[in-house]
């Protein structure tokens, strides 16, 4: 049994993100913490720790790690490697960004001019 791995292989393993490219990317962000201190990708993860990860500006998620792999499982036995401390308000802080963020716009009207792309973008920047 393994007694450290390297946190981006974790984080990809347990389906956090799709490539372990896009996990060490966020750790080199700035967007993965351990016990509240930013992360490198080198830094090894161990049972117990608790990791914080910054998926949006809005949106914090938080696990915990019940046991260490470094092959990707299916999305089935990852509840066995990490466990979900993340609070339903945070859900509920990204399904409001998701639903607010997207844009529609009715068909044949054109593209937005500047002034109305500037007055999207001046409305997606509200923080919620």
């Amino acid at each position: 049994m393994e007694t450290a791995v390297r946190i981006d292989k974790w984080l990809w393993a347990v389906r956090v993100y799709k490539t372990r490219s896009l996990a060490s990317e966020a750790c080199r962000l700035g967007k993965v913490r351990i016990d509240d201190v930013q992360v490198k990708a080198s830094r090894e993860v161990k049972i117990g720790d608790v990791v914080v990860i910054h998926i949006i500006p809005q949106f914090k998620r938080t696990m915990k790690v019940l046991d260490l792999l470094s092959n990707r499982v299916s999305a089935k036995l990852v509840p066995g490697f990490a466990e979900e401390l993340t609070p339903k308000e945070e859900y509920e802080k990204l399904k409001l960004f998701n639903q607010f963020n997207g844009e529609k716009r009715d068909r044949g009207i054109g593209r937005p001019t500047k002034k109305h792309r500037r007055d999207i973008d001046k409305l997606k920047n509200l923080d919620i």
